[in-house]
């Protein structure tokens, strides 16, 4: 089945709320999207939206990248090759993760809807649902406690506390978080880069008793083998994030041995072709795998949720970008049901253009 077009155009959306990490404060997000046509009349659904302070790709990037002759030579090849397509535009974007990415998954998206079954089925899905965390912001304490009021009501299990300004102030919300709400929330945290090791150590100290699940990229890209320092009980839950950016990444750390979790975002490795390589490379190192994302549209988490559903060695899904949406540009995907992550199974990743 021949492409027989490809397009590609940009949506600013608002975010329900601004909110705060340790290097920035966001209140709306451009996506880049991207859609393949068939001879068929079918449509493949992608989008990119990469962090530009952590890849060094913008949104912008992805857009013009995606208007390229490179891209629009897609038209009159056969989607069966898919594969072997993204193989040649992750060689043309190299290092231009957000771009890989809307390919990979449109491509996904067509191929899934041309052969009629989920991208999760084509991979062989190993995993029917797990409950996805969600982020609470950088706010002050009392700021913090509300949010998590509010994310119970709705039903969610576990909380990701962004955190990384003030160790003092991180270690106060953590605490109170724990003793109002020890049964009925886990808590993994998120200094985005904003601890030195001495901090990192002041924190863990500090929150034994908290039994906090997971703590995300706690250092600076560049400073990932100091954490060998730190006790091996508790470098089991240190995650790499910022410094997981590729499968190359993936295997120096899996012999290093610095982050006992790998954080993988289609939008830092370039799509599901890039993260099963990750993924691949972790389980042979035996390290879980953990999901995570950027703010972006259903389609792009969905996308993640079929690749983390197909890797026997994930533990731990952070697919919440989507819900801080104002508004999308896709529907379905996914369902959510008490804090846990339900794919639909329709070709593709199921998703429809609104």
């Amino acid at each position: 089945m021949k492409i027989v077009a490809v397009r590609s155009y940009v949506q600013k959306m608002a975010l329900t709320k601004p909110y705060t990490i340790a290097y920035s404060t966001f209140s709306d997000v451009t996506l880049a999207f991207f859609e393949v046509e068939l001879a068929n009349g079918m449509i493949g659904y992608g989008t990119g939206s990469p962090a530009g302070e952590v890849v060094g790709e913008t949104t912008d990037q992805t857009a013009l990248n995606l208007q390229t002759d490179f891209v629009q030579k897609f038209v009159g090849r056969d989607i069966r090759h898919f594969q072997q397509i993204i193989y040649e535009a992750k060689i043309q974007f190299n290092h231009l993760p957000g771009t890989q990415a809307a390919i990979d998954i449109a491509l996904h998206d067509a191929f899934g809807k041309f052969i009629g079954i989920s991208v999760a089925e084509f991979y062989g899905q190993k995993i029917q649902a797990l409950p996805t965390s969600i982020t609470i912001g950088i706010k002050n304490v009392q700021e913090t406690l509300e949010d998590a009021a509010g994310y119970l009501q709705l039903g969610f299990k576990i909380l990701k506390v962004k955190l990384g300004l003030n160790v003092e102030e991180d270690i106060e919300k953590i605490i109170k978080l724990h003793e109002l709400y020890a049964t009925q929330f886990k808590i993994r945290v998120d200094p985005n880069q904003g601890y030195t090791l001495a901090q990192l150590n002041q924190f863990i100290n500090a929150t034994k008793k908290v039994s906090v699940e997971l703590i995300e990229q706690p250092l600076p890209v560049g400073k990932e083998l100091e954490l060998l320092t730190i006790d091996p009980v508790y470098r089991a839950i240190l995650m790499g994030d910022e410094s997981l950016k590729d499968a190359h990444a993936a295997l120096e750390y899996a012999i290093s041995k610095p982050f006992g979790v790998y954080n993988i975002k289609l939008m830092k490795c370039g799509g599901i072709m890039g993260a099963m390589e990750i993924a691949n490379i972790a389980y042979q190192a035996q390290i879980n795998l953990f999901w995570g994302c950027n703010d972006e549209s259903i389609l792009s988490i969905t996308a993640a949720l079929h690749a983390a559903y197909c890797c026997a060695n994930t533990k731990y899904i952070d697919l919440d970008g989507s819900f801080d949406l104002a508004e999308d540009l896709v529907t379905g995907g996914f369902e959510l049901v008490d804090g846990y992550m339900h794919i639909n199974h329709l070709p593709g990743f199921g998703v429809t253009k609104l």
